[in-house]
């Protein structure tokens, strides 16, 4: 097999229509048939199968697009290296709002400095689960999950931090002068986006007290939370990292309450089977070398 199959064939697996693929490549169809076909008696097995005039992948077609796309890439990396240019590529990564907002702005200063070329994609990750999907479905390179420990199959999961949760207020907020955790039966709770980790242990913390508010209002947006938190319209429960100047600055407080929460984690993960190029290598030795200090100034 040659690079010039490889490429052929990942489009094809990609579109999966060889009549569309031949318009791409501006090959003739035949020519696009000829080389998968000869792909598939190197192989030994069939890549492609129809169903009707559905072209879809066989299993062997699944694991083999993995391995095609590593090849296509280090030889795009090679004949980059060679040249003496400087390595350029797309680096996609899953973060929650509070990461991006709050963590990861030094860490890509930095990055974007020894790889300008890299062109940095940042999806959302509205919840842990949501980027375990895309880091599985090959959608995310390296996603930042906040969460519990949890067994995690395919993936590799580091952990960078421990997160620390605050129930916070207004100042103004009648539970700030006199509160007992059953008084969050009777407020009003700004929540997260369901699926959010720290949402879901809130949750949990409560039902086991046989607490169930039936005031919610459910955000976005974790800075549309501290707003109407600051404004006085309800209890949340947030990250510190992401209400420390506010409780610094006196405009929210904390609420002391006596439920014990699963430890949560700033994590970094990847899929196992992932190849490690020399950006996806280097943002996360950065990512482990930057939030040791997050843990240094926190201690």
């Amino acid at each position: 097999m040659d690079i010039k199959q490889l490429i052929t064939f990942k489009i094809a697996a990609t579109n999966l229509n060889f009549t569309k693929t031949a318009k791409i490549l501006n090959f003739a169809q035949s020519s696009v048939t000829a080389q998968i076909k000869t792909l598939e008696e190197e192989i030994g097995k069939p890549l492609f199968d129809r169903l009707g005039k559905r072209l879809i992948l066989t299993d062997a077609g699944y694991q083999f697009k993995v391995y095609a796309e590593k090849i296509i890439q280090l030889s795009e990396e090679a004949i980059t290296s060679a040249n003496g240019k400087e390595i350029s590529g797309i680096l996609t990564i899953g973060a929650q709002e509070s990461q991006l907002t709050y963590r990861l702005p030094a860490i890509l200063q930095e990055f974007k400095a020894a790889f300008p070329k890299i062109k940095l994609v940042f999806k959302p990750a509205h919840s842990d689960d949501m980027a375990r999907r895309q880091l599985m479905d090959g959608l995310l390179d390296v996603a930042f999950i906040m969460d519990r420990r949890k067994p995690e199959g395919s993936l590799k999961v580091e952990e960078l931090i421990k997160e620390d949760l605050k129930l916070v207020v207004a100042p103004t907020h009648p539970f700030h002068s006199n509160f007992s955790t059953r008084d969050l039966k009777d407020g009003t709770l700004l929540l997260t986006e369901s699926g959010c980790s720290y949402r879901n242990m809130f949750k949990e913390a409560l039902h086991s007290l046989e607490i169930y508010p039936l005031d919610q209002i459910e955000f976005a947006s974790i800075e549309a939370i501290k707003q109407c938190v600051i404004a006085g319209l309800g209890i949340a429960l947030l990250p510190e990292m992401v209400v420390k100047n506010e409780l610094e600055e006196g405009r929210m407080k904390t609420l002391a309450w006596n439920v014990a929460l699963s430890p949560l984690y700033t994590q970094i993960a990847w899929h196992k089977d992932k190849r490690m190029t020399p950006p996806l290598e280097a943002f996360i030795e950065l990512t482990r070398e930057t939030f040791k200090v997050y843990e240094g100034n926190i201690r």
